[in-house]
């Protein structure tokens, strides 16, 4: 199954398909949950706006962007300035808890259940939350780990510490040269584990998040599994969109729900054991409850 397969949109009323997922998700015996960036955005990150404007108007006036994504590709000349950018981006978008309940509602309606969660996001939402952190795999990377930039092993460092004293000492969009992270083993600058080309970096905890989801998905799949997406785009389909697709279509036991608003959508295959809402993520989960 592929982008090429016919989908189709949200379609019946939505509190008919509030009442529909309801019943798909008591009908489960196995909840798989995929979450993309809609998920935080529901829950108030949100990387332009007010928001930008109160932790990035310094750069907003000096650089002219206006969104917190854009800042993070500007080529800063020098690394100090680099990481007074991205040291205020990491906290405030990792270290912060998210303006809104979302992933505690999320998590009021599967904590009793087996359930198991893959996600593209890196903000550390759903443990900040209380979710399983052995049902957690976290593709994408974590902005509160740092890699060496080569990088010369497959290790990771936790950040939180150097993240709040760079966010503490800087001065001028700058931080002290002191705090500038470097590689315990090389010597060379540590960059965010985040995956954006062939140098990221796999550690140890991210294969073994690999290996139980893996397992989960293995040891649950031919039973009654509900395939939840949430907030997921079309810039990475194939880590969860697709496959969510390709394993509903293959048990004629399972289902698929999405929610997210102006992209959900399934494809016909499997339209009648899938329930798509097209709406606020929180607002769903919450009249779910």
């Amino acid at each position: 199954m592929s982008s090429r397969t016919p989908i189709t949109g949200s379609t019946g009323h939505y509190w008919d398909n509030i009442q529909r997922l309801r019943e798909a998700l008591d009908r489960a015996d196995a909840v798989v949950i995929g979450a993309g960036a809609g998920l935080s955005t529901s829950a108030g990150f949100t990387y332009a706006g007010e928001r930008f404007k109160t932790y990035f108007s310094d750069f907003a006036a000096k650089y002219g962007f206006s969104d917190m994504y854009s800042g993070g590709f500007y080529p800063y000349r020098a690394p100090e300035e680099f990481w007074a950018y991205w040291s205020r981006y990491i906290f405030v978008n990792r270290y912060m808890d998210a303006p809104k309940p979302v992933y505690d509602d999320l998590l009021s309606l599967v904590r009793d259940r087996d359930y198991f969660v893959i996600t593209t996001n890196v903000d550390h939402c759903f443990q900040k939350s209380g979710f399983d952190k052995e049902r957690l795999f976290y593709t994408q990377g974590d902005y509160g780990l740092f890699q060496c930039s080569q990088p010369c092993c497959q290790e990771t460092f936790d950040n939180e510490k150097t993240i709040r004293q760079m966010v503490a000492q800087q001065k001028d969009m700058r931080v002290p040269s002191g705090l500038l992270p470097t590689c315990p083993h090389c010597g060379r600058p540590l960059t965010m584990n985040l995956r954006s080309d062939d140098r990221f970096v796999e550690d140890g905890g991210w294969r073994r998040a690999a290996e139980r989801y893996e397992s989960f998905l293995q040891t649950r799949g031919a039973g009654r599994v509900l395939y939840l997406e949430l907030g997921v785009g079309y810039n990475t389909p194939g880590i969860i969109k697709y496959p969510f697709w390709r394993m509903t279509a293959r048990n004629k036991a399972a289902a698929y729900a999405c929610i997210n608003a102006g992209e959900a959508l399934c494809p016909a295959e499997i339209e009648s054991r899938s329930v798509c809402i097209d709406g606020d993520i929180g607002t769903a989960l919450n009249d779910l409850r």
